[in-house]
């Protein structure tokens, strides 16, 4: 009879053994560099916090002196950029607008050309349209 558990287990398997027996001294050994990492942080923290009190009055407008210069010169490099991309986008406008611009002056002459024709013929048609009700009305 299995029980409410079900069939009984022997234990863990000979692979799962062994990584455990293989992982225990590598996680040891990088507990103990953590270990060792820490004490010395501390150690360097004891050490120099005097010195950073003693000299916060020149760090800290150095420190500012050194953000401010870094996040200008970024400034001026994102609106050289800026400026550079907004050139060359009124450089190619006018590119294309040189290219189409001989082919849409055509097209205005020849319209100019066909309303100046139509212009006439119509001139010419009311001035013939006057000449025959001036001799109907004599």
């Amino acid at each position: 009879m299995h029980g409410l558990r079900g069939p009984q287990q022997q234990g863990p398997s000979a692979s799962k053994v062994l990584a455990v027996l293989t992982m225990l001294p590598v996680g040891g050994g990088l507990l103990a560099l953590a270990g060792i990492t820490l004490v010395g942080t501390l150690i360097g923290l004891t050490v120099t916090t005097p010195l950073f009190m003693l000299f916060s009055p020149v760090l800290v407008p150095a420190a500012l002196l050194i953000g401010f210069a870094a996040t200008s010169f970024l400034a001026s490099g994102a609106l050289g950029l800026t400026g550079f991309r907004s050139l060359s986008w009124v450089a190619s406008y006018v590119q294309e607008a040189t290219r189409t611009m001989p082919e849409s002056l055509d097209q205005a002459k020849r319209r100019m050309q066909d309303m100046a024709g139509y212009v006439g013929q119509r001139t010419k048609e009311v001035g013939q349209e006057i000449q025959r009700k001036a001799h109907e009305g004599k």
